[in-house]
């Protein structure tokens, strides 16, 4: 074939090898499987994070809230970028920044190097993930076969965290924490070799980038987050603290005010009018809050407490997985019987019994009896709610709006776990601070000089009495972790009031807002 019978047969921007749907679907779900996984492959090396690069364990929080913030606040402005500019470029861009930042971060020996790569990966991810998921629209017709894809694209997702933490453990443990990063770099860019030949470029649409509105909302976001981070080392008179909290209030007042004057915002302010999305949107924020700090303290306690190794770790937290994906399966089924509030209700409930358990975590702890148990009661009540939380998100908006509202409640996930790991860490910083200058003296009248050299160095306490300190943190730092199922509980009872009915012109849309 000529380049002039090329051209004329084929569209601009066409796959080069066209009407293989299976190849373009497995390309999709690769980059998303990358970019889930990537939030939790890296919480089981965080440990030996913490030794390689010299992290204390409040500074450590930034390794999971750098990804989720840039992530999280980027998350909009990446799908508006792939319409705009199209699908299948976005998309490419999105792998390759990915790619370029796990290397950058593989080879990080300062933790502000790691840090920044961390970042530029969820910038990666933000640019990719939404964009994936619209590509699925585009490559597949309406119908039975879209619907499949769909299927395929909500399955990766949810198993994404398990499959992450499970290979974080085998890389952790097998080669060096480096190669948790390190692995994204061949998957990256075989997606990228792959993406021309089997999926075709989306149509352009006109529209504008509100760059203004992205940046206020990350960078406030992100001054609210290192606020709390300052103060549970410095306290809550140090003047960058201050000076932190101060210029996120600015920043997120510059938000709002740019939001309700734009022409094509970020984040479509008209999504929170409606009394049943915005509390799915808190119910969101405030149970991501508190799980994102649930698998960061209980991966550090496992490992540094119980001794686990990385792979043990891994399969430690199958198990809350599985009562996930129990729970989602239960509310799909009867979701249509009941309707969205029970479920809401109960999962909630189940989440505060689940983290108030956990505020009774001590150095004595077995794996059976002090971890799986509330892990279980909180994964269980997750369950419920993810799927709920999604359908009730997009109820009552208009078909071309569903990505917007399934989107913004994605962004509160991220952003809500990243400002309650903030939150958690400094209750934690203090409350470890506190219990290790009671265990000190014991230390002191008790530890070899070996060990009294060691702290003077690392200022970190050796088991056990390190250990009184973690667990202690830990313990506390579960309080405002309840506190915050507790607030999604408050919403899901007084504030909802969708009902079943409201639900029924959703199964159209389940499956891309479930994305």
């Amino acid at each position: 074939m000529t380049t002039s019978q090329l051209t004329k047969d084929q569209k601009p921007g066409a796959a080069r090898r066209e009407g293989r749907p299976g190849i373009a679907l497995t390309v999709i779900a690769a980059c998303q499987l990358m970019v889930v996984l990537d939030a939790t492959i890296v919480n089981i090396a965080l440990p030996h994070i913490q030794d390689a690069l010299k992290f204390s364990t409040t500074d450590l929080t930034w390794v999971v809230s750098a990804y989720t913030l840039t992530f999280g606040g980027l998350l909009l402005l990446g799908g508006r970028a792939g319409d705009i500019l199209g699908r299948r470029r976005v998309f490419m861009t999105g792998i390759l920044l990915f790619t370029l930042a796990s290397l950058l971060g593989g080879f990080a020996q300062e933790p502000w190097q790691l840090l920044a790569a961390r970042a530029l990966q969820g910038v990666g991810g933000a640019i990719a993930s939404p964009t994936s998921l619209a590509l699925i629209t585009t490559t597949f017709p309406e119908g039975p076969e879209r619907n499949r894809a769909f299927g395929v694209f909500a399955a990766v997702s949810a198993g994404g965290g398990a499959i992450g933490l499970l290979a974080g453990g085998m890389l952790t443990e097998w080669l060096d924490w480096r190669w948790v990063l390190f692995v994204n770099v061949p998957i990256g860019l075989l997606i990228a070799f792959l993406t021309p030949l089997y999926i075709s470029e989306s149509e352009r649409h006109p529209g504008r980038f509100d760059i203004a509105g992205a940046l206020t909302s990350t960078l406030g976001m992100a001054s609210l987050v290192y606020g709390f981070i300052r103060a549970s080392e410095e306290g809550w008179r140090d003047n960058l603290t201050i000076g932190s909290f101060g210029a996120a209030a600015v920043l997120l007042l510059a938000f709002g005010l740019i939001e309700s004057r734009a022409k094509e915002p970020i984040t479509p302010l008209r999504m929170f009018a409606d009394r049943n999305r915005s509390g799915t949107y808190v119910i969101m924020l405030s149970l991501a809050a508190a799980m994102f700090g649930m698998f960061f303290f209980i991966v550090l306690f496992v490992q540094n407490v119980l001794d686990y190794t990385p792979i043990e770790a891994g399969l430690a937290f199958l198990p809350v997985t599985v009562a996930i994906a129990i729970g989602a399966g239960l509310s799909q089924r009867l979701l249509p019987v009941l309707g969205p509030k029970p479920f809401m209700v109960v999962g909630s409930a189940l989440a505060v019994i689940g983290l108030g358990w956990q505020t009774f975590i001590s150095p004595d702890s077995s794996y059976a009896g002090g971890v799986l148990g509330p892990m279980l009661v909180f994964g269980f009540g997750m369950g419920l709610n993810f799927v709920t939380l999604t359908l009730t998100a997009v109820s009552g908006v208009a078909q071309h709006e569903a990505g917007a509202a399934s989107g913004l409640l994605n962004v509160t996930q991220q952003v809500g776990g990243s400002l309650g790991l903030a939150i958690l860490t400094t209750v934690f910083g203090t409350a470890s601070r506190d219990e290790a200058e009671k265990q000190l003296p014991a230390f002191m009248a008790n530890a070899s000089p070996e060990q009294k050299a060691e702290f003077a160095q690392t200022q970190q306490l050796p088991a056990p009495w390190g250990n009184e300190v973690l667990a202690q943190g830990i313990s506390t730092a579960f309080i405002p972790a309840a506190a915050m199922a507790v607030l999604a509980l408050a919403v899901a009872a007084l504030v909802i009031r969708v009902r079943k009915s409201d639900l029924d012109a959703l199964s159209g849309t389940a499956g891309p807002a479930g994305g």
